[in-house]
Order: structure tokens, then C-alpha cells, then sequence
């Protein structure tokens, strides 16, 4: 058990877990409120708040959540999306005066990215109701009358936004994880001409239309190794960067009348709020805003204001707002973190560890105040491409709480640190990334700082995997593991995912009958033998992502030796646990599994 050198609160489990979040804000068409998603009552809602702060009004009252929502640019209209036990199958609805009216339903259907019309008449979006592999766009009265066929294609289609004028859609596509394509779908004639033909693998992401529809507006790495805020003439087709290639922007919002953008440029994981002209390079940051992520910025209608969600890691996320003229910024929501002070959250060390290769491998480092060489969690993000950041988490605060410390690593694959850092785990190169992890333990027991001989891994969806091949590929490195949501055999993952996803994780882990071998020699269903450490076990029946098929094969194997494994299913829950009554359930569990087997406190 770690050895506590000074006096500190302890607090149980449920005072984390009932911290809140506020995200995706949206002006209303009169700026006088900002609505937001929270999960105040426990399952993610509409909530709205007036722009200067104050009492929250909720404003709609499911039993599931709500996964997206966006105001009209006049009528007083929200068209939201929301699904049903975790599927992910997004419904979309309109709420206004209070009554919810049905626009897109068809529960066996996933619809998604709505664009409202200009003239607010019409939705635009997607759904794969002609093949599940397949997102073909549609238009539909707002009142969920009359509805069109606009654009019927294979693969994944999205709307990206709607021309002021109604003609134009731009049309998103697409084609894997880190490559898309966007198309100009002209609703006259019904052409769609292809904006960005390239080679390898590309993003084209935030993509806008300028006020007068000749030019869009977008982050892309075309031709670079970060991701860029970018203008592309719509004649011309030529691509003009706006921004340097030394970080990640990782969105870009344009102002009403085009004038502006607000982007977020990625700092070793921390973000920078910026507004800048469209035709000057000059930038000038939110002024006032601590040191955490930012994400989703929005404009006001009259462009006077920015909306962003903000968080930190002793900060839930909440919605903040930027006021231009007075160069203000302040926090609208106040979600509760619980009843525990905010003192008490930990801000991680940003570190770095050499791998195997000589890579410098990036990671957040918690330790907890007055524990002398505490035990250790590794914390492995999912994605793989993604990145873990210094946001809240309240699973992270409440293990550092009880004198854990964690490390929260990016290992090879992850973004933010350019595309050559984000492709080094590709297909072949899959187990270098796992090498990571052992590089890491290896680190943390040559800094003298904690007990080296108490380390856990833990991990989520692609996070899970990395747990399981961690515990096959160096079995004697570990006390613990913990995979929810995890892939355990990359040929069922493939084969049973849903069909929508299939295509988009093919060029990130490979082909499922070219690679067919190193799904074989990599999946940690094969090496099951080798587990030592105990294991813990968490999915949702309907998970759409890693089906649960993936979690029962494993318990069933290890099962078959007499291996200590812990399986813990939600019948109501998807990709991960999201639900307030199941993560009451399932976060305390792990804390008394990690307590068990690592000596952590009673």
C-alpha cells in the first residue's frame, strides 16, 4: 500500500462521477441565449442559458441521449439528433415552443449531419437506409414532410454545409479515418464536381461557404505535416494556407458576414483560441482563459461574440464566451464537479519517454500530492488516431485522489504531433505502438517515483486493444489490466463492425484479406496463454463500434484456463459506458478491481 506522507481528503467515487459537462454550444437566431448538451440529469439533454450566464432552462426530456443539436439561423427551431440504449443510430427531431416533432426516424437507420437552409425550410442530411455500408444525402421539409434523394453514392456521404442561396451543398466524404474528399453538389442540375482529387491520405475538415459562395474555408494537410487553416477558390480550385505548418489547427469557424475565423491551434495537447481576418495574418487570443482544451467554437448571428466549450484538468467542460469588442471572455455554465473543491484536481507534468527507436514519445503525467512511490496507471487512450489531452477526467482525478499516480501516454499513432508521427503505427507498424507501453514502465521505473512493480494498463475501444496486446506481448510488466469496449481479434472487429465503419479502419490497421497473417499474429485472442496479470472486462451489448462479440471471446478464453477475468456487460449501454446510473456501476467497480490487485487504499 503507498505510503501517505501528509494528511489529504479522500473522496468516494460517486463525487467524481457527478461532476457535469456543457458542450456544443449554439447561438440562438436572436444571440440572447446559447444552447448547449449537458448531462445535468444524468443522460445527456438540450439545455439553454442566457449569454451572460445564469439559470440554466432544460429543453428536452428524454430517456436517451441526445447526441446533437443546432438552432435555425431565424426561426426559433432546434434540429436535434439523438439514439436509443448507445446504438448510435442518430434519430433527428425539431423542437419548437417545447413540442418535439419527428423529422428523420427509422430506428434501424443511422442519420446524421444536418444542415438547416438559409431560408430555414429545408434539413439537409445523411443516413444509410439504401445500404448500411453507405451514407447517401437527403433533403427534407423542416416539418418532416416532403423529402429527396440529392445525392446517391457508395461510401460515406456527409453535408457539410448549405450556400446561402440554396443551390449548393458541399458534400463531405469520407474515405478512412484520416482522408476525405469534399464535393460541390449543385441542386439545380444536379452535378457534383470534386473539389480536392489527391494521392495518400488527406484531411478536408471545418469546411464553410464564404457569405458570397465563391470560396470555402477549411483545415486540411494537403501538402503539409499539420494541419492547416486553408481558403479554397471555388473557380480555380487553388488551395491558399492561411496559417504555418507548426500545429495542428484543429478547427476553424467563419463569421456571419466572412469577415473572420476562430480557430484552435494544438499545443502539445493544450489549446489556443485565436480570431483572425480571413485577408490578414494577423491574430489576436482569448484573453483570460486557463490553460486546458478548447473545442466546438461557434459565432453569435451578429458576430460580435464566439462560444467555445472549455475544459481543464481541474475543470469540467463548460461553455464560455468571447466577447470581441470588450476582448472579454467568461463562463456561461457552472455544471457541478461534485462537491469537490477545485484545489484538489491534480494538473498533470507534460513529459516525454525514448522508446525503443529512439522516439520521443509525448504523455501526461498525474501524480498524487504526499505519496511516496505511489502505484501506477497507464492510461491508454482509443482513436488510435486521437489524442489525449489535458481535459477533465474524473476517472483520472479520483485514481490520483486515492494515491495512483497515472500516466496518460500518446504513443505512436496518435495526432497533434504531424502526420509522420500519426502514421508510425499503420497496419505492419501496429506493435511498435505497443512498444511504447513497455518503453513507458520502463521510464517510470527508472524515475525512482513510484512502484515500479505495481503497474496497471487501462484502456477504451482501440485503448482496449492496446490493453489486451500489452498484456500478451510483455506479460510480466503488469498487475492489472482493464480493456472496456476492447478489440480483441482485429479479423471479427472487421467482420462484425458495423458496415458504415468497415471501410474507414481499413487503411489505419489493414485489409482484412491482404493482412489477413498479421491480423493473426497480432490479435491478442491468439496469445491469450501468455496473460499473467488479472483482467477486468466492460462492453455494452450495443456496441455498433467493437461489437460485444469481441469481449466474450476473450473472457470465454481466458475462462477456459482458470485465468482471473472479470466481465461486466450493460444491456443499455454502446461504445462505452455513458450512461450516469451504469458509470455508478462500472468506475467503482474498477477502483476496487485496481485496489485489489495493486494494494491501493481501502
Amino acid at each position: 500500500m503507498a505510503v501517505q506522507t501528509r494528511a489529504r481528503t479522500r473522496y468516494p467515487f460517486d463525487r467524481y462521477l457527478n461532476a457535469r459537462s456543457a458542450t456544443f454550444p449554439d447561438f440562438s437566431p436572436d444571440d440572447r441565449f446559447v444552447s448547449f448538451i449537458s448531462d445535468i440529469t444524468g443522460v445527456p439533454q438540450l439545455w439553454q442559458v442566457p449569454v451572460e450566464g445564469g439559470w440554466p432552462e432544460q429543453l428536452t426530456f428524454a430517456a436517451d441521449r441526445v447526441m446533437s443539436g443546432h438552432y435555425a439561423h431565424e426561426e426559433p427551431l432546434i434540429v436535434f439528433g439523438m439514439d436509443a440504449g448507445g446504438n448510435e443510430r442518430e434519430q433527428l427531431y425539431t423542437l419548437r415552443g417545447g413540442a418535439v416533432r419527428d423529422l428523420a426516424v427509422d430506428p434501424a437507420v443511422m442519420h446524421m449531419t444536418a444542415a438547416i437552409s438559409w431560408d430555414d425550410t429545408r434539413v439537409a442530411f445523411s443516413d444509410n437506409r439504401r445500404r448500411p455500408a453507405s451514407f447517401d444525402v437527403y433533403i427534407r421539409d423542416i416539418d418532416g414532410s416532403n423529402e429527396e434523394c440529392v445525392y446517391e453514392q457508395d461510401g460515406s456521404n456527409f453535408v457539410s454545409d448549405w450556400s446561402r442561396d440554396g443551390r449548393y451543398l458541399l458534400i463531405y466524404r469520407l474515405a478512412g479515418s484520416r482522408d476525405s474528399e469534399l464535393y460541390l453538389l449543385d441542386l439545380q442540375s444536379g452535378e457534383a464536381t470534386h473539389l480536392t482529387p489527391h494521392r495518400g491520405l488527406v484531411i478536408y475538415g471545418s469546411a464553410r461557404f464564404a457569405p458570397d459562395g465563391q470560396s470555402i474555408y477549411l483545415v486540411t494537410d494537403a501538402d503539409s505535416e499539420f494541419l492547416r487553416a486553408a481558403r479554397l477558390d471555388l473557380r480555380t480550385r487553388q488551395i491558399t494556407f492561411l496559417t504555418p505548418d507548426e500545429h495542428d489547427i484543429e478547427s476553424v469557424a467563419l463569421s456571419p458576414d466572412g469577415s473572420s475565423l476562430a480557430l484552435i491551434r494544438n499545443l502539445d495537447g493544450y489549446s489556443q483560441l485565436a480570431v483572425r481576418p480571413v485577408d490578414d495574418a494577423g491574430e489576436r487570443a482569448a484573453p483570460d482563459v486557463p490553460p486546458g482544451v478548447i473545442a466546438q467554437p461557434v459565432w453569435s448571428r451578429d458576430g460580435s461574440r464566439v462560444a467555445f466549450t472549455f475544459t481543464g484538468p481541474a475543470d469540467n467542460p463548460n461553455i464560455w464566451i468571447w466577447d470581441l469588442g470588450r476582448n472579454e471572455t467568461w463562463q456561461a455554465t457552472f455544471t457541478t464537479q461534485g462537491g469537490i473543491p477545485r484545489e484538489s484536481f491534480v494538473t498533470p507534468e507534460t513529459v516525454s519517454f525514448p522508446s525503443f527507436d529512439g522516439l520521443e514519445v509525448p504523455a501526461f503525467l498525474y501524480v498524487p500530492p504526499g505519496v511516496e512511490s505511489p502505484p501506477v496507471v497507464i492510461n491508454v487512450h482509443g482513436g488510435p488516431e486521437s489524442q489525449a489531452t489535458p481535459m477533465y477526467s474524473p476517472v483520472v482525478q479520483y485514481f490520483v485522489n486515492r494515491g495512483y499516480a497515472v500516466l496518460v501516454p500518446n504513443v505512436r499513432g496518435s495526432t497533434g504531433y504531424g502526420r509522420t508521427y500519426t502514421h508510425l503505427d499503420d497496419v505492419e507498424k501496429r506493435m511498435d505502438a505497443v512498444a511504447d507501453l513497455k518503453a513507458a514502465v520502463e521510464w517510470l521505473r527508472r524515475s525512482g517515483r513510484v512502484d515500479g512493480e505495481k503497474i496497471a494498463i487501462m484502456g477504451g475501444s482501440y485503448g482496449g486493444f492496446m490493453v489486451l496486446a500489452a498484456l500478451t506481448t510483455y506479460p510480466d510488466l503488469w498487475a492489472a489490466g482493464v480493456d472496456i469496449v476492447g478489440i480483441a481479434n482485429f479479423e471479427t472487429f472487421l467482420r462484425n463492425t458495423s458496415a458504415y465503419r468497415r471501410h474507414w479502419r481499413i487503411p489505419e490497421y489493414g485489409d482484412p484479406d491482404r493482412d489477413a497473417d498479421l491480423f493473426r499474429r497480432i490479435s491478442p485472442i491468439h496469445h491469450t496463454d501468455r496473460i499473467e496479470a488479472p483482467l477486468m472486462v466492460i462492453h455494452g451489448d450495443n456496441d455498433p463500434r467493437v461489437p460485444l462479440s469481441e469481449a466474450e471471446q476473450m473472457v470465454e478464453a481466458l475462462r477456459g484456463r482458470g485465468h482471473p477475468v472479470d466481465l461486466m456487460r450493460f444491456p443499455d449501454e454502446g461504445h462505452g459506458v455513458i450512461k450516469l446510473k451504469n458509470k455508478l456501476v462500472a468506475y467503482p467497480a474498477i477502483g476496487a478491481f485496481l485496489d485489489r490487485y495493486l494494494g491501493g487504499e481501502e
